[in-house]
């Protein structure tokens, strides 16, 4: 019986376990440091790996960044279904501030948008999804919802600068009167 020469990635494995912990060594990192001292071979030193396996699967910085990102920023927020779309969108751009409020979040995404193009995509996609996914539902329902470049430009576009460029934190209210500035 002849051999096959195509290989099978293994969800799992010893890749998945490499790949959680060159995950866990970034984020770690990334909360002890500024994100200019992050190279590839210190992650490794970190990881527990050899510095060509972050070459071979990653390439740089600003991949392996990416990559974390996209990991990080990916179904930690669940898409709520309350019946109304104001109160979905409510609930769901209060989770995203809080999440984007965390330390370490932010550390990820800031180093993440620092390192390259790809970084903001990392940051937003799921989130891009993620209104979608109620916008298109209010639409199946019989209601009127706007675009979804429409709507992360109303929603997202002030979390995302206010948790990157200010210090300025999310008041009680705030988040509604971005929904309502939206739907009104």
């Amino acid at each position: 019986m002849p051999e096959s020469t195509t290989t099978q990635t293994r969800p799992g494995g010893r890749s998945a376990r490499v790949r959680a912990s060159v995950h866990r060594a970034v984020e770690e990192l990334l909360a002890e440091e500024s994100a200019e001292t992050l190279t590839l071979p210190v992650v490794a030193s970190r990881a527990g790996v050899h510095p060509t396996t972050l070459y071979r699967r990653w390439g740089s910085v600003g991949e392996l960044l990416s990559d974390v990102a996209t990991s990080r920023f990916s179904g930690d927020i669940v898409v709520p279904d309350t019946g109304s779309l104001r109160a979905d969108l409510e609930r769901w751009a209060t989770d995203v501030a809080t999440d984007l409020a965390d330390p370490d979040s932010l550390a990820v995404m800031r180093a993440a948008i620092g390192a390259g193009p790809d970084g903001g995509c990392a940051c937003t996609t799921d989130r891009h999804a993620q209104l979608a996914a109620m916008l298109e539902r209010e639409r199946s329902r019989g209601g009127s919802a706007p675009e979804v470049g429409r709507a992360a430009d109303a929603l997202l576009g002030p979390l995302y600068y206010r948790a990157i460029f200010t210090d300025t934190g999310v008041k009680p209210g705030w988040v509604k009167e971005l929904v309502a500035a939206l739907l009104d």
